[in-house]
């Protein structure tokens, strides 16, 4: 796997080949369908910065419940888990900063960050597992950065996520689960309690010389009044109200806590919304300096052919014509056989000049869209291809990516025949819908040859790649010595993908 392929290895599934792809039926679309590849995993890719904020649905009061023995577990857990938060981090930080006059505490003070690291990363687990939407977690490492053994050391020091999690784990965090703990366990026992008091009451001094709540607010309620009733019987239908309300609100309030810890887990622990922008103005320009490098690639590669071929095609002809034009009037057959030669070398000519023009934009590609452009490289194919098209054959897509599709399709086929000893290639392509709602376009060349493709610079591969990050797309490579090699293309289409969702053919 190349190296600008690595940020696919947690999602990228090895794709199911055939030894031979001939092996797969002709008639049909193999059943055997390359991984769908998520971009977002990456630095540098959507999944890197903080997820988009969407619109949570508003749950019932069924669906409440549901989720209460999640809720009450992360809020009776809540009390031990900042204790001992507490105890450590405050035990270790101020240590730490006891001791920095020596020096040493300067690293305790860092050990301290890197503790709180790890409680603001295990309370981030445990909203997750309450049922709450995960939380993005800070990019630890800069990007671009490289990571040094003094970095590590001193790195915390300088970053601000580090301070706010250790403000979390030894305050705020404590406050608030101390509050939470203690109004959801009083919750919990008024519920609980109130509608089995009719089962333990029993068992309590229920002599007259007793308080009875129920009393005092019947008295309070209405003054003077001369109602008698049993006090345990008052007693326990008093209990069994204020537990049945307490019950039934129970739901709500373990919810709103629950919701409490994570807007503030959400502020204090999750990534900045200014890094996530930081992170989209670097990829942007990394994909204008990709493009800036593809383009100029493009411009040198036709340089060299026109050099290489039509112009000195031309030069020929012009040698042919002027020497006809001095035979002509001597010996007029040789002039004939000059200019019939003269021919040749324009015919040629023109070939090469078409050529070259379908790589600057293919007519069929303007014309009748990317769909049909993949078909007639599959046709022009010098070696069998097996189409596996997943797209609809109107479907139209900005003229950039189906240039750059068409392009990165082309140049993958025919390294394929030049170089891999393939007897059969897989061309599949189809619309992917990701996590995050946005669509891309997965173009995969598939083929059973001798494997071993690497990208280098300035050849081939190294090409496609920039030509990719200039539409801030990704090359995946796949191509074990022995074969097969797989080899796709993924291209966020932006703005135009919701349109494309509604052109994908049913299954």
């Amino acid at each position: 796997m190349s190296s600008n392929t690595e940020q696919w290895s947690a999602t990228l599934e090895p794709v199911q080949t055939h030894p031979d792809p001939a092996s797969s039926p002709a008639a049909e679309p193999s059943t055997t369908e390359p991984a769908t590849t998520e971009p977002a995993a990456a630095a540098g890719s959507p999944a890197a910065t903080a997820p988009p904020t969407s619109v949570r649905p508003r749950r019932g009061y069924g669906a409440l419940w549901r989720g209460v023995p999640l809720e009450l577990g992360f809020l009776l857990l809540t009390l031990p888990v900042v204790v001992i938060a507490l105890s450590i981090l405050s035990t270790v930080f101020f240590t730490g900063v006891g001791m920095i006059p020596i020096f040493i505490g300067l690293f305790i003070v860092v050990a301290a960050l890197y503790i709180a690291r790890g409680f603001g990363m295990f309370e981030l687990a445990r909203l997750t597992w309450a049922g709450q939407p995960k939380i993005t977690p800070p990019a630890w490492q800069p990007r671009g950065v490289a990571s040094t053994p003094m970095r590590a050391l001193l790195g915390p020091l300088i970053n601000g996520h580090y301070w706010l999690y250790l403000l979390h784990g030894m305050i705020v965090n404590f406050v608030v689960g101390l509050i939470t703990w203690t109004l959801t366990v009083v919750w919990l026992s008024v519920g609980v309690g109130g509608i089995t008091y009719w089962i333990w009451g029993r068992f309590t001094d229920n002599t007259d010389d007793n308080l009875w709540l129920n009393r005092v607010i019947l008295d309070w309620m209405l003054p003077g009044n001369t109602i008698r009733v049993d006090p345990f019987v008052g007693e326990t239908l008093m209990y069994l109200a204020f537990g049945i309300i307490f019950l039934l609100t129970l739901p709500l309030v373990t919810h709103l806590f629950v919701r409490i810890h994570q807007g503030i887990a959400q502020g204090m622990l999750g990534a900045w919304g200014s890094e996530a922008l930081r992170r989209e103005v670097a990829d942007l320009s990394a994909s204008r300096g990709a493009a800036v490098a593809a383009e100029d690639y493009s411009l040198r590669r036709l340089e060299r052919d026109i050099h290489d071929g039509p112009q000195q095609r031309l030069v020929r002809l012009q040698m042919d014509l002027a020497s006809a034009e001095r035979k002509i009037d001597t010996d007029p057959d040789a002039a004939r056989a000059l200019l019939e030669e003269a021919r040749g070398h324009a015919h040629d000519t023109l070939e090469e000049l078409r050529a070259l023009s379908r790589g600057l934009v293919p007519p069929i590609l303007q014309d009748r869209g990317l769909v049909a452009g993949l078909e007639s490289l599959a046709a022009r194919s010098t070696v069998p291809v097996i189409l596996e098209m997943r797209l609809d054959p109107a479907l139209r897509l900005p003229s950039e990516i189906e240039r750059s599709a068409y392009f990165v399709a082309a140049e993958l086929l025919t390294n394929a025949a030049k170089h891999s000893a393939a007897t059969s290639i897989r061309l599949h392509a189809t619309l992917r819908q990701h996590g995050d709602g946005s669509t891309w376009l997965d173009i995969w060349v598939i083929d059973n040859g001798v494997g071993g493709a690497t990208p280098s610079a300035g050849h081939g591969l190294a090409g496609l790649d920039e030509r990719l990050k200039g539409l801030r797309g990704i090359l995946s490579i796949e191509s074990p010595v022995g074969g097969p090699t797989t080899i796709g293309a993924h291209i966020p289409l932006g703005d135009a993908g919701e349109a494309a969702t509604h052109s994908v053919p049913s299954a």
